[in-house]
């Protein structure tokens, strides 16, 4: 393992995954959202593909499950997060929608302890409290800006730590693999029937940007992929909070959306809860306790 390779491998991988979302954001706002993610999954369907005719075991082996209904129930799952996360970026914009998205973690926190039976401290719960502190500082419902679109990014959330949890849950008993080929290749069939009776004609001057946001689909990926074969996952974990700085830098440089002050103050709140929380789960941390 290398760590330092691995974190700026997930540097550079939370950045494509940002630029991907910009792009998202982008189409969406001309094109159907079922017809952009479509286009995504295929994508990444042809990605996770190819790699399985690449491997010794073969296309077979990638579609080997043991729990193949959990792997059904996941891509699922992520389908609607995506969906929903996109249409999302339409209506509140990027910063305002990661901002309550970065509380995922936390619901994953709070998921593990009944569904993983994991055991959860007094410090870790402290830390999902916190994180639902910052959202509503965001969301600040009563003070008349409160609108239901805010409330999409918290549906996300809840979705894709329930996805989380359930890799989790799977990953004992299943390869890698096959839990990273279901969701793409089960989402890529599930978003065609969707998306494909919402087609659009792309316009010309379309073309490129459709194409970039084809091979920025594949680059984040990759990335991704390699950050875990060279590194351990609790080394470049934190590093994923800096997506919501990417976020805030495009959103700003490119949609003209602002950074309003509850929003920096409740995103903070929320990073550092998960920060702490991932800081809880090192075996120095636990043993100085």
């Amino acid at each position: 393992m290398n760590n330092r390779t691995g974190i700026l491998l997930m540097i550079a991988a939370i950045a494509a995954f940002a630029v991907q979302d910009a792009l998202s954001r982008l189409l969406a706002g001309n094109y159907n959202t079922l017809m952009v993610v479509m286009i995504r999954y295929w994508v990444f369907a042809a990605f996770v593909i190819t790699l399985a005719l690449r491997r010794p075991e073969g296309l077979r082996a990638a579609l080997r499950s043991r729990r193949p209904i959990a792997q059904a129930l996941r891509a699922t799952l992520l389908v609607v997060e995506i969906c929903v996360m996109v249409y999302a970026y339409t209506l509140i914009g990027l910063i305002n929608a990661h901002a309550v998205f970065a509380v995922c973690p936390l619901i994953v926190v709070a998921l593990s302890g009944p569904i993983l039976g994991e055991k959860l401290t007094w410090q870790r719960w402290a830390t999902v409290g916190v994180g639902l502190i910052g959202v509503l500082i965001i969301l600040r419902p009563g003070q008349g800006v409160f609108t239901w679109p805010a409330l999409l990014p918290l549906i996300t959330a809840l979705f894709f730590a329930a996805y989380s949890v359930l890799t989790r849950l799977t990953a004992r008993d299943e390869a890698f693999f096959p839990s990273f080929f279901w969701p793409a290749f089960l989402g890529a069939i599930m978003m065609t029937a969707l998306g494909l009776p919402q087609w659009q004609s792309i316009q010309p001057q379309d073309w490129p940007i459709f194409a970039a946001y084809a091979c920025i689909s594949i680059l984040s990926n990759w990335l991704l992929q390699k950050t875990y074969e060279k590194a351990e996952a609790s080394a470049v974990q934190p590093f994923a909070y800096l997506h919501f700085v990417f976020i805030a830098g495009i959103g700003v440089a490119f949609f003209d959306e602002s950074l309003a002050v509850p929003v920096v103050i409740g995103a903070a709140l929320i990073i550092a809860a998960g920060l702490y929380s991932l800081w809880q789960t090192r075996p120095n941390a636990k043993a100085s306790l």
